[in-house]
């Protein structure tokens, strides 16, 4: 079963891919409906990426369902290619941005999806977080965060650490 994820906008008139995202709800499934097999550590697949983003945005769903905090989940892509795998907006309208990169090691290039939100949403981006398969939290930049994807799970980062 798939579960569309819609298109975050906050003007009507931009130019921005307003289509909503298909993932599937099992990610099982979806791994073996796409022949993925594991691969020697090191070595990087696009199948993976995008079998880690439906994980993670399946289990956003899931927090958000129970979260005393109602949010809203979404997409963001601009027409250039700019794009960021989850927008939560919460009820005053703050926005936290959520990539998901299945890499043990990123650089600056990898947070340009959320830096467009930000400029997007200058009075309403609270935070951009890209989700990786790292072992350290890591700042990046002013209100954007590299987090291991594993911390989901366990609370809260020590971003001082």
């Amino acid at each position: 079963m798939s579960c569309p994820l819609p298109a975050w906008s906050e003007n009507l008139g931009k130019r921005l891919i307003k289509a909503p995202k298909i993932h599937l709800i099992d990610s099982g499934l979806a791994a073996h409906l796409t022949g993925y097999r594991a691969l020697p550590a090191g070595r990087e697949s696009t199948a993976f990426d995008h079998l880690l983003e439906g994980f993670v945005v399946g289990e956003l769903r899931k927090q958000a369902g129970w979260s005393q905090t109602r949010v809203g989940l979404w997409h963001y892509r601009t027409t250039s290619g700019r794009e960021v795998d989850c927008v939560l907006e919460g009820p005053a309208g703050r926005l936290v941005g959520v990539e998901v990169k299945a890499a043990a090691t990123l650089g600056a290039k990898d947070f340009a999806g959320l830096e467009s939100l930000a400029a997007d949403a200058p009075e309403r981006f609270h935070a951009g977080v890209l989700l990786y398969t790292g072992e350290r939290a890591l700042c990046f930049g002013e209100r954007l965060w590299a987090i291991p994807v594993w911390d989901l799970w366990q609370g809260p980062p020590d971003l001082n650490a």
